[in-house]
């Protein structure tokens, strides 16, 4: 009895298997090559091992876990994590749809911080094992992994910047700015979205104090800029949310 009991609780939260589509998604033209054949993309199926499902505050894997796959956000909002010298959380990073989530795990063969559910969802989990195999029969997916890797580096260098050289202003507008374009890219609205993260997980990312946050979302409001009901923003005045970014001191 017990025996199956302990089964039962493995497949409720292990990655099933299931028949992958991915042709048909409307997340591939973020996730994979462009100008792929029938047969190309034959194989690619084969990479999406699994999906799996999390509840919103669920870790899909902690900091010092084996690397062992990279995983796409298919639904759902994600923030990554590490721990300060002094024990507290800092967040490093938010994943949407159509974002790979684990890449850093790459070099170390570990991941190197935390991954959590900002609200219930649901990734494409693909063994890095699997995307190797298949890169050597499929040219093009080794080509948009690196890109993939690159545009990854480049947002480091972002957040880099952000909190080394600009204003808490500017930081809070690129980050409103940021959301708005990767939104773009996946259909919808470029001016009114829906905020997965709270404020002080906002501040966590932009090297800012709770209180500073919730002034600037006040007086971006009051300046004409966005409008705020709880967490849904509608940018107003997206020139002028930019102009905020003119004067970085």
């Amino acid at each position: 009895m017990q025996t199956v009991i302990r089964l039962q609780e493995r497949s409720a939260v292990a990655p099933r298997k299931f028949e992958v589509t991915c042709s048909s998604c409307n997340l591939r033209e973020l996730c994979l090559p462009q100008g792929l054949d029938a047969a190309d993309m034959s194989r690619i199926e084969r990479l999406v091992y699994a999906r799996r499902r999390l509840k919103r505050g669920e870790t899909l894997f902690k900091s010092g876990d084996g690397f062992k796959s990279v995983y796409a956000v298919r639904t759902g909002f994600f923030k990554s994590t590490v721990l300060d010298g002094e024990g507290r959380e800092q967040v490093t990073g938010f994943a949407m749809p159509g974002e790979l989530v684990g890449l850093e795990g790459l070099g170390a063969g570990a991941y190197g911080g935390n991954a959590v559910a900002l609200e219930d969802s649901e990734v494409c989990v693909m063994p890095f094992a699997l995307i190797e195999e298949i890169s050597r029969e499929v040219p093009g997916l080794q080509r948009n992994l690196h890109a993939v890797l690159a545009r990854e580096i480049v947002r480091d260098h972002g957040v880099m910047m952000l909190l080394g050289s600009m204003r808490a202003e500017a930081r809070l507008a690129t980050f409103l700015l940021n959301l708005s374009r990767r939104f773009v890219r996946r259909g919808y609205s470029p001016s009114e979205f829906h905020l997965r993260m709270t404020r002080e997980e906002i501040g966590s990312y932009l090297g800012l104090k709770l209180e500073t946050v919730s002034r600037l979302f006040s007086k971006f409001q009051e300046d004409g800029l966005i409008e705020v009901q709880q967490k849904h923003v509608r940018i107003v005045d997206i020139p002028g949310l930019e102009s905020v970014l003119a004067t970085r001191h």
